[in-house]
């Protein structure tokens, strides 16, 4: 129904989902892991994935003032704020360089941005350099940037995403660098391509990589 009634039609609907990638411990039924890839394959489809309640509350007002259809992942519950800090604006369609780092550039969306921050702290007292993309519109894709940024020298580029590595964010900026000939080092934090299991969250983000400890364990093993 989405595809041929509102993407096909360029219809202006809004649609925001809840339970996005690994969000809850209730099994595939709860886990919206896929969804990124289906939506951002749609022609006419914006695809939205934010970071926290900050971003949230400013992306709404974007969504609804855009001219056609939109998909945004909706975190639910306890919603964290990270980006206020940071003098964070939400512009649909821009990617946005939180932090600087000389040694690896982490390039995230979602819940991952979150993670991406928490891991740049942790590794500054391994003495390894951290910088952090938000890149929360998926579709359109901020070229200009993820290039620029991915493109200086020196620097691991890793991508971090709540979402199974097929057909997201990573597939989506490897295939820019590709195409732009960007030649990195380039690696992917993301969820595997199978249906996850159920279970506590903590335990099922270690289990996929997704944890803190993990992508700073990951990021360390890369850099050996």
């Amino acid at each position: 129904f989405i595809h041929q009634t509102i993407a096909e039609e360029d219809r202006n609907v809004k649609i925001a989902c809840a339970l996005p990638g690994l969000t809850s411990g209730y099994g595939p039924s709860h886990q919206a892991a896929e969804d990124l890839a289906l939506m951002r394959a749609m022609p006419n489809m914006t695809v939205i994935d934010p970071c926290d309640a900050h971003e949230i509350e400013q992306v709404v007002p974007a969504m609804a003032a855009h001219q056609g259809p939109v998909y945004m992942r909706l975190l639910r519950g306890q919603v964290p704020l990270v980006l206020d800090e940071y003098n964070y604006k939400f512009e649909l369609g821009k990617a946005k360089l939180l932090r600087d780092g000389g040694d690896v550039l982490i390039i995230a969306s979602g819940l991952m941005t979150m993670r991406a921050l928490e891991a740049a702290k942790a590794l500054s007292e391994d003495h390894v350099d951290v910088g952090v993309l938000h890149v929360p519109t998926i579709k359109p894709l901020d070229a200009e940037t993820i290039v620029r940024e991915a493109g200086r020298s020196g620097r691991l580029v890793v991508v971090a995403e709540n979402h199974t590595v097929i057909g997201g964010l990573g597939e989506a900026v490897a295939g820019l660098l590709m195409r732009s000939g960007v030649r990195v080092p380039f690696r992917q934090i993301g969820l595997p391509d199978q249906f996850l299991d159920a279970g506590a969250l903590p335990t099922l983000h270690d289990r996929y990589g997704i944890s803190l400890s993990e992508v700073v364990k990951q990021v360390k093993g890369w850099l050996k």
